[in-house]
Formats: C-alpha cells, sequence, structure tokens
C-alpha cells in the first residue's frame, strides 16, 4: 500500500507540534511522526522517530540513503553511539541494525532521498564543530553537507535577526531546534518543519527568543 503525506512538493507545508501525530512503527517501542511520504514500509520519507529506552530496531538496508540529526538521547547500532546533535549520513547501499541504550532517542531522518552519486559516509558532532559568520550580523553558520545543487547546515540566529528578502532556488527545508523561528507567514517554535517549494520566497526574523534551525536547501 503507497502512503501518500504531503507528497504534493510544490506546495509550502508547516507541522508545528501541536499537530504532531505519533504512528506505531511495526517495531515496539518505536514511534513516528510522519512529515513526509510517499510508499509504504519503505518509502521516501521525512520523519521524527522517538525511540523507548532499550527498543531495537530489525536490520535494513537503506536502498536511497538515510540522513538524520539526533534531537534527543543516544542513537545507537553496531557501528557507534551517536549523541545530541549528531548528524549522519548513511549512503546507498549502506546498512545498520538500531539498537538504542537506557537514554532513548528521538532523530529527525530523511529517507530515500540521496543521489545516486553522492556516496559520502558522514558522522558530524555539531555540539564540537566550529561556526562561521553568516551573510548578516547576527547569524551563525555550520555547513554540514554539500553536494551539486543540495546544502545542509545549521545555522544559529541571535535574538532580533532579520534576514533579507529571498527566493528558494530548488527549495528549502527547516526544521527548528531551538528557540523560535519567524517570517511574514508565521510563527515556528522549537519542534516545527517548513518545507518550501523551488522559488518560494520568505523573509525570515528572529524576535527575543532566537533560534538554532536545520535547513536544507537546492533538493526540492
Amino acid at each position: 500500500m503507497t502512503i501518500r503525506i504531503n507528497a504534493d512538493f510544490s506546495q509550502r507545508i508547516v507541522v508545528q507540534p501541536g499537530d504532531y501525530h505519533w504512528v506505531e512503527s511495526p517495531m515496539p517501542g518505536v514511534q513516528r511522526m510522519m512529515l513526509d511520504r510517499v510508499g509504504g514500509e519503505t518509502a521516501r520519507a521525512t520523519s521524527i522517530v522517538r525511540y523507548e529506552p532499550f527498543s531495537e530496531f530489525s536490520p535494513h538496508i537503506h536502498s536511497g540513503g538515510e540522513e538524520f540529526f539526533v534531537l534527543e538521547g543516544v542513537f545507537s547500532d553496531e557501528h557507534q553511539r551517536y549523541g545530541k546533535g549528531s548528524y549522519v549520513r548513511n549512503p546507498i547501499g549502506s546498512s545498520h541494525t538500531p539498537k538504542i541504550g537506557k537514554e532513548g532517542a528521538t532523530i529527525f531522518v530523511k529517507l530515500q532521498q540521496f543521489d545516486e552519486k553522492d556516496t559520502e559516509q558522514k558522522v558530524i558532532d555539531t555540539q564540537t564543530q566550529p561556526w562561521f559568520q553568516g551573510l548578516v550580523g547576527g547569524l551563525k553558520v555550520m555547513p554540514l553537507h554539500e553536494f551539486e545543487s543540495e546544502r545542509v547546515a545549521l545555522v544559529k540566529w541571535a535574538p532580533n535577526t532579520q534576514f533579507t528578502a529571498h527566493q528558494h532556488w530548488g527549495g528549502e527545508e527547516i526544521f527548528v531546534l531551538e528557540g523560535t523561528f519567524h517570517d511574514e507567514h508565521g510563527r515556528y517554535p522549537k519542534g516545527s518543519w517548513l518545507r518550501s517549494p523551488h522559488l518560494s520566497r520568505h523573509s525570515p526574523f528572529t524576535k527575543e527568543e532566537g533560534a538554532l534551525i536545520y535547513v536544507k536547501t537546492g533538493h526540492l
């Protein structure tokens, strides 16, 4: 059975924490909040996945690649442990068996969205990486990945920062990790997910809280 959730990529989509609807996965102790999905149990998917302490997931191969960011706890597999703030890319054809410890884990994960030529395996501890000055005052950027038109980064917004109006060539996707992100369309607290299509526009800013966001551009 093909599941279609937010499957029209020409549409702007916003999901906030109050919209979350957790569904059980095939494995006990593992729940998913599906943000977008096209397919069945194996699907092109963007999700938040919550693992209870000592939960496991069956061995699987990443037929279209896997990208994830650890939001809470410690995600583990037979390769290593990935603490909060870890950014991981597992290319097409890689495999693993998630086995979570006492801390539990929550991850933001994207499946089956790799270009077949993008073969770099990557693990980045964003808690220890340097920040670089952004395009305007009040912005700091931590690049995470780049391949052809696709760019992935963390962006740290100081309070009361205004960015210039801009257009998203190839679309833009944002997950708010800390604080509250704003633009002329709305207010997006921690845990919000935004997907803006090719050639969409906005003028983002922060207020007194500031914000930390995961952002991917050029992939839509």
